[in-house]
Order: structure tokens, then C-alpha cells, then sequence
């Protein structure tokens, strides 16, 4: 980009990659990502958006508190140059928001008002999956160059991959968490067999069949009824208590 130098432009890129080792602050990442988007464009702003679980857009991070009132008010009136980059999923222009604005007759005059004269979107994208935009704002008329316009779709994309890391990691300890649950439980509910066949003199699968059966027909779930006749017995005398 001719407005910055090579050496600050690899600084950005490692500066944002850092962040996404150790611990992983969401927050924090997306707002360097708004700050340094703006100072690699050379522009007055930048926000960005990500969409929730029912794709909507909403407001995550802005590099001053300007964009992000304008970002805000974006997603509440569901207008403006990220919501149309979102849907679209390319790239969304606009040169001067005093002229031709005929799609966004709430968005542009807000956007002008709080100082912004121009304002580009760039999706946050990875292959095929698409996350949400990134917006950047001048406040002056401004055209991107092609060299631009490459380097912030890069930032953007550097972006949605930590996002979707940062998930793939959160899903990945879910699921870790889920197992051990599960393994846990199986281990109860294994003692559980072998002191009701210990109490019954009956095999291990017997009194599987009487604990699962009991489980089912009192609505309760199995690794509790199992957790209760290791800790406290008396609490299920018909599973318990000998004939």
C-alpha cells in the first residue's frame, strides 16, 4: 500500500497473528483489527460486524467510538454498506455518501453527520464460509487502489480465520468436556452394576437391565440413579433393598 511502508505492514500482520496464541481475547483481536485497518488505509475509522447463530449481523469492535455508533446504528436499522457486503458477500464501494446513496436513505446521512464522507466493506470470509464485514470509513471522497483494496481484504481475511479458530478451539473443549462427562459417567454407572450384582447375586448385565430399567420408569437419568446407589442407597429402596 503506498501510503505505508513494507516493514509496518509485516509489523500489522505478525502483531495480529500473535494474538491468536496463549490466550485468546476476542474482544481485543477485533478491535486490533478495526484499529490497524484504519492506519494501514490511512483512514478516519473502521468497525466491524459479525453475524450471530441466526445470521444476523452485530456489532463486535470499531477503532473509535464514532464508527462504532455508526456501526450500531447499521445493525439496528439493518442498512449499510456491511449489511449489503454480508448478503452479498463481496466487496461494497462507495465513493462519496453525499451522492447517490439512494440504497441507504437512513445509513449514508447518519454516516455524513458523524463525519464520514466515504466509507468500504470488506467480507470477513474463509473458502466459503462468510462471518461478517469489515468496514472502513475516510472522511474524505475516496477511491481504493486495487494494491488497497487487496492488502485490507487480506487484514479481513486474517481476521475470519482467527475467528473460526478461535470457535473450531471453543467446540473442540466443548466437545473434550463432553467426553470426559460421558467417560466419568460411564465409570459410575459401571460401579453402580457391580454393587447391585454384588447386593443381588446377579450378574453385571442383570443389574444393568434393573438400573436402566428403574431409570426409565422413574424418569430420572441413569448416571444419577447410578451416582445415588454408590453415595446413598437408602434413596432408591426399590432398587436397594433386597426381596
Amino acid at each position: 500500500m503506498s501510503t505505508i511502508s513494507h516493514q509496518r505492514l509485516a509489523e500489522t500482520f505478525v502483531q495480529v497473528a500473535d494474538t491468536l496464541v496463549d490466550e485468546f481475547d476476542l474482544i481485543d483481536f477485533l478491535t486490533l483489527v478495526t484499529e490497524r485497518a484504519a492506519e494501514l488505509a490511512g483512514a478516519a475509522a473502521s468497525g466491524l460486524l459479525l453475524s450471530d447463530e441466526q445470521g444476523r449481523l452485530q456489532f463486535m469492535a470499531a477503532s473509535t467510538e464514532s464508527a462504532k455508533v455508526l456501526e450500531l446504528f447499521q445493525v439496528q436499522q439493518e442498512e449499510g454498506p456491511c449489511q449489503d457486503c454480508f448478503r452479498d458477500g463481496v466487496r461494497v464501494s462507495h465513493r462519496d455518501l453525499t451522492v447517490d446513496v439512494d440504497g441507504w436513505p437512513r445509513f449514508a446521512p447518519r454516516a455524513v453527520a458523524a463525519g464520514f464522507r466515504s466509507v468500504h466493506a470488506f467480507p470477513l470470509r474463509h473458502h466459503q464460509t462468510l462471518i461478517g464485514a469489515l468496514n472502513v470509513f475516510d472522511a474524505e471522497p475516496r477511491t481504493y487502489s486495487d494494491e488497497e483494496s487487496v492488502l485490507l481484504q487480506a487484514l479481513a481475511d486474517v481476521a475470519a480465520i482467527g475467528i473460526l479458530q478461535e470457535r473450531a478451539i471453543r467446540r473442540g473443549e466443548l466437545l473434550t468436556e463432553q467426553l470426559q462427562r460421558a467417560l466419568n459417567s460411564r465409570i459410575t454407572i459401571e460401579q453402580a452394576k457391580g454393587a447391585l450384582a454384588q447386593m443381588h447375586g446377579t450378574t453385571p448385565d442383570v443389574a444393568f437391565d434393573r438400573l436402566r430399567e428403574y431409570s426409565r420408569s422413574h424418569h430420572q437419568r441413569l448416571t444419577d440413579v447410578a451416582a445415588a446407589v454408590l453415595t446413598e442407597p437408602g434413596s432408591h429402596p426399590a432398587l436397594t433393598t433386597l426381596p
